[in-house]
C-alpha cells in the first residue's frame, strides 16, 4: 500500500476501508425506511382518522421547515465533529421515538412534534453519511461509492415499502410505524460496523490535499455564505428549490387522490407508489454514476428536472390505480439521478475548502424551502380546486428549473465537467 504523506490518500484500500464501504451500503439500506418510509403512508393514516388534505399538508410542511432550518447547522457540525457515527445513532433513536409517538396520539400537536423530530433527524443523517463516505473513499472515489450508496438506499426504500404495504394490508396501518422503528434500530446497529479508524475526518470535510498546519477557514457555520459566494452552487440551489416545490407533494397527494376516490386499498396502493419509484431509482442512481464519470453532471441534472413536468401532466390526467406506474417511474428517474448528482457536484465544487458538509447542508436548506412548502401548496390546491389542477400546477414549477439550467449552461457546464474530471470512476 502506498500512502501520500499529508493527504491521507491510499492507492489500495485497507481492510478497514473495505469494511467501511460495506457498512455504508448496509447503513444506506436500513436508513432508507427510517428516513422516508412513514412519509408516504402518513397522509393516508391521518386521512383515515378524520384529517383533511389541507391540515395534512400543513403538518408535513411544519416538519419540512424544521428540517430545512437544521440542514446548514447540521452540516457545519458534521464538518467539525469526529463522532459522525454517534450522530447516526442519535438520529436513529429520534426516528424510532417519533414513529411510536404518532401511534399513541393523532392530535395535531403530537403529529407536528413527531414530524419536526423526524425532519431534524433527517437533516443530520444525510450530511453525516455523506461525510463518512468522503472520509472513507476520498474525493476520487466519492462518485462511485455515492452511486452505490444511493442504489442500496433506494433498494431499502423499495423493500421497506413492500413490507409496509403487506403489513398494513394484513395487520393495519399501525404496523407500518412499527416497521419503521425496526429499520431505525437496524440502522443503529449497522453504523457500528463501520470502523471509526477507516474515516479520515479531514477528507470528510473536503480538506484532502491540504497540509495539517494549513488554515481551513475557522470553525463557524458558513453554509449560506459558502453557497452565495459560489455561482454554480447558487444556480444549483435555486433550480432544486423550484423542482422540490413541485415534487415534494406529488407522492403523498397522488396517494390521497386515488385512495380518496375509492380506487385502491390504502396501504397496498401507497406501498406500490413507493416500490415502483424506488425500483426505478436503483437503476437511475447507477446510471447517474456512470453518466457523471463520463459526461459530467450537467446532463444528469437536466434529465432529472425534465421528468417532473411530464409526471405532473400524467398525474393530473390519470388519477387511476394503474397510473402509479408511469407517474412513479418518472419520480424514480428524477429523484434517482439527483440522489447521485447533487452530493457529488457539491463535493467537487467545495473540495479543499473544509466546508463540504456545510455546503451539502446549505444546498439542502435552499431546496428544502421548496420541499417544505410543497405539501401545503399541494394540499390546499387540491382542497380548493381539485387534484387535477393541483398536479398540473405542481409539475409546472420544474419548468423554472429547466430554464435556469439551460439559461446558465455556460456557467454550469465547466463546473459539472470539473466534477467529472476530479472524481472519476472508482472501480475499487
Amino acid at each position: 500500500m502506498t500512502t501520500i504523506a499529508g493527504e491521507g490518500r491510499q492507492d489500495t484500500p485497507t481492510d478497514e476501508q473495505r469494511q467501511g464501504k460495506r457498512g455504508l451500503q448496509a447503513l444506506n439500506f436500513f436508513m432508507a425506511d427510517m428516513q422516508a418510509g412513514i412519509g408516504p403512508f402518513l397522509g393516508v393514516f391521518l386521512q383515515q382518522r378524520g384529517w383533511t388534505a389541507g391540515p395534512i399538508g400543513t403538518v408535513m410542511t411544519a416538519g419540512g421547515i424544521a428540517g430545512m432550518l437544521m440542514t446548514a447547522p447540521a452540516g457545519a457540525f458534521i464538518d467539525h465533529t469526529e463522532k459522525k457515527r454517534l450522530v447516526v445513532i442519535v438520529t436513529g433513536i429520534a426516528t424510532v421515538v417519533a414513529s411510536l409517538l404518532i401511534l399513541l396520539s393523532q392530535s395535531a400537536w403530537v403529529v407536528t412534534v413527531s414530524q419536526v423530530a423526524t425532519a431534524i433527524a433527517g437533516a443530520a443523517i444525510g450530511p453525516a453519511v455523506a461525510g463518512m463516505t468522503l472520509g472513507i473513499v476520498r474525493q476520487k472515489g466519492f462518485n462511485a461509492q455515492n452511486g452505490r450508496n444511493q442504489a442500496w438506499n433506494h433498494a431499502g426504500n423499495m423493500i421497506g415499502a413492500g413490507l409496509s404495504g403487506y403489513l398494513g394490508y394484513r395487520f393495519g396501518m399501525p404496523a407500518i410505524f412499527y416497521l419503521a422503528a425496526v429499520f431505525g434500530v437496524l440502522a443503529i446497529i449497522t453504523v457500528l460496523t463501520i470502523p471509526e479508524s477507516a474515516i479520515d475526518h479531514r477528507a470528510a470535510r473536503g480538506l484532502e490535499g491540504k497540509g495539517d498546519g494549513e488554515e481551513d477557514g475557522g470553525g463557524k457555520a458558513e453554509g449560506l455564505r459558502a453557497l452565495l459566494s459560489n455561482k454554480p452552487m447558487l444556480i444549483l440551489a435555486a433550480a432544486l428549490a423550484c423542482f422540490h416545490l413541485g415534487n415534494g407533494a406529488m407522492l403523498p397527494l397522488y396517494g390521497l387522490a386515488v385512495v380518496g376516490a375509492g380506487k385502491g386499498n390504502a396501504a397496498l396502493f401507497v406501498a406500490q407508489t413507493v416500490v415502483v419509484a424506488q425500483a426505478v431509482m436503483i437503476v437511475a442512481s447507477l446510471a447517474a454514476m456512470r453518466m457523471a464519470s463520463g459526461k459530467g453532471y450537467w446532463l444528469v441534472m437536466l434529465i432529472s428536472f425534465a421528468a417532473l413536468p411530464l409526471r405532473g401532466a400524467l398525474a393530473g390526467t390519470f388519477i387511476e390505480q394503474w397510473g402509479v406506474w408511469p407517474v412513479q417511474a418518472l419520480d424514480g428517474i428524477g429523484a434517482g439521478l439527483q440522489s447521485v448528482a447533487v452530493p457529488g457536484l457539491v463535493a467537487c465544487l467545495l473540495n479543499g475548502t473544509g466546508r463540504v458538509n456545510v455546503g451539502q447542508g446549505a444546498v439542502m436548506t435552499v431546496q428544502g424551502v421548496g420541499a417544505s412548502l410543497s405539501p401545503a401548496i399541494g394540499g390546499w390546491l387540491a382542497q380548493a380546486l381539485g387534484y387535477h389542477v393541483a398536479f398540473y400546477v405542481l409539475g409546472s414549477f420544474a419548468l423554472i428549473s429547466i430554464a435556469l439550467w439551460i439559461g446558465f449552461a455556460g456557467t454550469l457546464r465547466p463546473a459539472c465537467a470539473g466534477a467529472r474530471d476530479s472524481e472519476g470512476d472508482d472501480a475499487q
